[in-house]
């Protein structure tokens, strides 16, 4: 059995009549409200509020307002003239019941209506975006082949050109070889007795043959700013000859791309084309420049690390996790030429392993990244988190 409200409070005018009905604490996705020209309900569970009004009112030009606190209903009257009461005074509860079952069959009968023009207004909209498309592609057709027809004109005007050209200098050719014949059969009658026919060619005057020589090319060795004794030059010699490796490398499944462009197929094109996609937040496009240079070249550790920080923007943390630990493998022997990308491939991974909430796995990549550069305050506040998170979970735990 519903509580009924009695709280309201109501006031009018000569052409409108404002009901206030507290909701006492019901949030407003809670409240229902039923309004027809002689009935009104606000049903909010478990309280009832009911009004079987006065006069017909204009249900078409009535609102309902749900403000903190309480519902505001607007009812619009049909004739401008003051009640004397908001509700009819009748205790008849079959008349009730009858005002009641008409409110909301028509309410019924409204929805029902609201819901066909609904549907006819989605429908007419559907047809007019596909009558629009229709048309766009339409003239999307007609221009090609309008640029067609112009292109094929063009085509057929250059052949017809080249045609007349080619015809005109075969002409020429022609010409000239009979102005050639008749040019040497006069000079062969002027040639003087004991000479032949032929003209004698005369060699032209060319300059000396080149002398070749060995040119000796001598290389400054590489130093190392290691201390002696604390020297990592064989390492270093690695690490440079991994690169050169690495720089020559193409696999070969290179000639399955054979329908690429020229820069398309240079890993360090792509690689830039990546970074410049990644800059402007375009992820998924950085993405995919990586995916085609690591086809080309596996052995490019900057490839996989900087696709491990596309995959931590997009969410795709266990494959960030897969490319950080790819990268940090290439990586190898560990260097002063390559502690800066160690140290971002470990930051990378370890921010993957932390949003997988495997913060132990995380925390010894963020310390391997602080060993490296530990005068980095943003790598001692984010290890520092990460250990109070462990510290706070164990304490809880325990």
């Amino acid at each position: 059995m519903p509580l009924l409200v009695t709280d309201y409070s109501w006031t009018q005018t000569e052409t409108t009549v404002y009901i206030h009905v507290p909701l006492k604490g019901t949030a407003a996705g809670k409240v229902d409200v039923v309004s027809t020209d002689e009935y009104l309900k606000v049903h909010f569970p478990p309280y009832l509020f009911e009004a079987f009004l006065f006069e017909a009112v204009n249900d078409d030009r009535s609102s309902a307002k749900i403000r903190e606190g309480e519902a505001v209903i607007s009812l619009s009257k049909t004739t401008n003239n003051m009640w004397r009461h908001l509700m009819r005074d009748t205790d008849d509860k079959i008349k009730k019941m009858q005002v009641r079952e008409r409110a909301l069959l028509k309410y019924q009968e409204k929805l029902c209506s609201e819901s066909r023009s609904k549907a006819e207004k989605q429908r007419a909209e559907r047809k007019y975006a596909l009558e629009t498309m229709m048309k766009l592609e339409q003239e999307e057709r007609h221009s090609i082949q309008r640029i067609k027809d112009t292109e094929r004109q063009r085509t057929t005007t250059e052949m017809e050109t080249w045609q007349l050209r080619q015809k005109q200098r075969a002409e020429e050719k022609s010409q000239g070889k009979l102005h050639r014949d008749d040019h040497n059969k006069l000079r062969a009658e002027k040639q003087p007795q004991g000479h032949s026919g032929e003209q004698l060619k005369q060699p032209a005057d060319l300059p000396a043959p080149r002398t070749s020589r060995n040119i000796q090319v001598t290389f400054t060795p590489r130093v190392f700013p290691t201390a002696l004794r604390e020297s990592r030059a064989a390492e270093e010699e690695e690490w440079l000859r991994k690169q050169a490796e690495a720089r020559r490398a193409v696999n070969a499944d290179v000639e399955e791309l054979g329908d690429l462009k020229e820069e398309d197929r240079n890993p360090e094109w792509l690689k830039n084309k990546g970074d410049k996609c990644f800059m402007t937040g375009d992820y998924l496009s950085a993405v995919n420049a990586y995916n085609l240079a690591i086809r080309q070249n596996k052995r490019i550790p900057a490839l996989y690390s900087n696709r491990a920080a596309c995959h931590l923007k997009l969410g795709n943390l266990h494959k960030a996790i897969e490319d950080s630990s790819q990268a940090l493998d290439l990586l190898i022997p560990p260097v002063a030429a390559n502690a800066a990308a160690r140290a971002r491939a470990s930051v990378r991974r370890g921010s993957a392993f932390c949003r997988l909430q495997l913060y132990a796995e995380g925390l010894q990549d963020y310390q391997a990244a602080l060993k490296i550069d530990p005068h980095n305050e943003a790598l001692q506040t984010d290890t520092q988190r990460i250990q109070d998170i462990i510290q706070g979970s164990a304490a809880k735990t325990h």
